[in-house]
């Protein structure tokens, strides 16, 4: 082998350290990310947790966390974010946003109904669909507004009873898959 063969073949191992110890960094990073968030307002990715594969009826236990996480397909990547979700009297799980249209996990999920939710550590495979019947809306507002006089915070406000459902107030039915 002549001296510049060598030379190509250190260059070529050294090139394939590199990228490795980028993929490994990578790898870490991204399931750091996915352990700790989402958080907050900050999306996270994959949702770890207790797989809960059995079929849910009465979402009434949703009512007793304050956020639930919703995980989505975002391409290549999972994408999980923090979210009003909220269980009518009769046990029918919604989630929610204001001015959905112009966040990313609302827009994926009109074009993808297959979804994760997480509830109080438990992981649950999900269809989410976008409703739009003004009855079914004023449900999921008015069991939104009820939850929230228990879990108000800073970032989620409650606001009072009676008070009427926004326009730009999205709710997503969701069900067991």
């Amino acid at each position: 082998m002549t001296e510049r063969e060598k030379k190509s073949l250190t260059r070529t191992k050294l090139g394939v350290i590199i990228a490795t110890v980028a993929a490994s960094l990578l790898v870490t990073a991204f399931l750091g990310w996915s352990i700790t968030c989402p958080c907050e307002r900050s999306p996270g990715g994959l949702l770890f947790g207790d797989q809960a594969d059995e079929e849910i009826a009465d979402w009434s236990f949703a009512n007793d966390v304050p956020l639930c996480q919703i995980q989505v397909s975002a391409g290549v990547l999972p994408y999980s974010i923090n979210l009003n979700c909220m269980a009518t009297s009769a046990g029918e799980l919604y989630l929610s946003c204001s001015g959905c249209d112009a966040k990313r996990w609302a827009g994926i999920v009109v074009g993808n109904s297959r979804a994760k939710m997480r509830l109080d550590g438990a992981v649950y495979p999900v269809t989410a669909t976008r409703i739009m019947d003004p009855d079914e809306l004023d449900r999921a507002w008015a069991a939104r507004v009820d939850k929230l006089q228990v879990h108000s915070s800073p970032l989620n406000p409650a606001v009072p009873v009676g008070t009427p459902r926004p326009d730009r107030w999205w709710s997503f039915r969701v069900v067991s898959r």
